[in-house]
């Protein structure tokens, strides 16, 4: 295709140039040659690497649309670059799936990032194609600590289960709760969450009086949730993946009727997440959970976020961990292709995300260049009811929490 203006040059016939012709021709060239690097700028592409349908779609949903919110908000051109998203669909977890996938994008679609992630399987079997493609791999969920560990391209904008599983055993203890039993969910991240969790609690001085995993797919909690009542805790501490085993986990515990027992729920943030809150309704009222992100949060950057959240979430009602997760890792790369522009080498990209800093929806967070893992505040919530809707009410903090699992 003819840049713009060369094609009225070369239309004048040849005996029609003078020498004043010809200088004029010639600086038109010269200009037109200056159209060509916005003419030849290339899209960034980021491959996204998500489950968006089966149980857990609302991951990838949610991480999507903070990213889409991000682009409300800032555009989506930096450096004369547009960013484009290619979406891929693990119906997860399913690490195979995600493996092939990130393989493809690599490949075919030649994509300049990779990113999403929402489940620790899918991260880990991804992380040696991001290693052997130097492709900066942008964590917006996967939550185990050994994640940024399996490749020197991945940097994480999410958190990690030992990361707020441990001030919520701070402050557990610090409020009297002296006996806990804890139930988590059998793989990689709930592991994280059972272990810090027992570590921090008991060189606080607590107990605990037992703890039992459960299965990653399809757990019937009713006989779980009675032993922990035969136990007669003063508490239990929870983490199960977010959506629909937090419903059924609330659904077993009301109808074993442990909050009438006295024991109280104690929680890592996927419990009564955002995004299913309102679904579970009054059982939640009073329960203690810590995490990194609410809904509720008040400041202004978190209130734009809602906003532009919103209106590009096609259906869903409220932002929650992994949107943000979504829209602050998009905030990063952004910040990489304003810096380094037609050129995304991918060890200067990573030396970029290794050092962001940031003022985010959920507060202020920076990425430890050392571990290449997120450092952020991680907050004591209570549910509350407000309005008529159910919400994660902020009142204590943790500032500038790191990974203690990276230790």
């Amino acid at each position: 295709m003819t840049p713009p203006g060369l094609a009225g040059i070369l239309a004048f016939p040849p005996k029609s140039r003078s020498r004043p012709m010809k200088k004029t021709l010639a600086a038109a060239f010269a200009a037109s040659l200056s159209v060509l690097p916005a003419l030849a700028a290339q899209p960034v592409k980021v491959g996204v690497i998500a489950p968006f349908s089966g149980p857990a779609a609302d991951f990838g949903k949610q991480m999507q649309a903070g990213m889409d919110a991000f682009f409300k908000v800032h555009g989506d051109t930096f450096a004369g670059r547009r960013i484009e998203l290619i979406v891929r669909d693990t119906g997860g977890p399913n690490p195979e799936v995600a493996k092939r996938l990130a393989q493809e994008l690599v490949t075919r679609d030649k994509v300049d990032f990779l990113a999403g992630f929402g489940f620790t399987p899918e991260a880990l079997a991804v992380a040696p194609v991001a290693t052997e493609a130097r492709k900066p791999m942008v964590v917006m969920n996967a939550a185990t600590s050994i994640v940024t560990v399996k490749s020197p391209y991945i940097v994480r904008f999410s958190m990690t289960l030992a990361q707020v599983s441990a001030p919520m055993a701070t402050w557990a203890a610090k409020n009297g709760i002296r006996k806990v039993y804890t139930l988590v969910t059998d793989y990689a991240p709930g592991i994280d969450a059972e272990k810090q969790f027992k570590a921090t609690f008991e060189a606080a001085g607590g107990e605990v009086v037992g703890s039992v995993r459960t299965p990653l797919r399809n757990p019937e909690f009713a006989p779980y949730v009675q032993r922990i009542k035969d136990a007669r805790p003063q508490a239990v501490f929870v983490f199960v993946p977010a959506g629909e085993q937090s419903v059924a986990f609330m659904k077993a515990f009301e109808e074993r009727g442990l909050k009438e027992a006295g024991i109280r729920i104690i929680a890592t943030g996927d419990l009564t997440d955002d995004d299913v809150l309102q679904a579970m309704g009054e059982p939640t009222l009073g329960i203690i959970t810590a995490h990194h992100y609410s809904a509720a949060h008040d400041s202004p950057e978190n209130r734009a976020f809602a906003r532009a959240f919103r209106a590009v979430g096609k259906g869903l009602d409220r932002p929650n961990f992994m949107a943000v997760g979504g829209y602050d890792g998009m905030a990063a790369i952004a910040d990489v292709v304003k810096k380094l522009g037609a050129s995304i080498d991918p060890d200067k990209a990573m030396e970029i995300l290794k050092h962001e800093k940031m003022t985010s929806p959920r507060g202020p967070i920076h990425i430890d260049p050392a571990t290449r893992d997120i450092v952020q505040t991680v907050y004591i919530r209570r549910v509350e009811k407000r309005a008529g809707e159910y919400w994660n009410v902020e009142f204590d903090r943790f500032p500038d929490v790191k990974d203690p699992g990276k230790r």
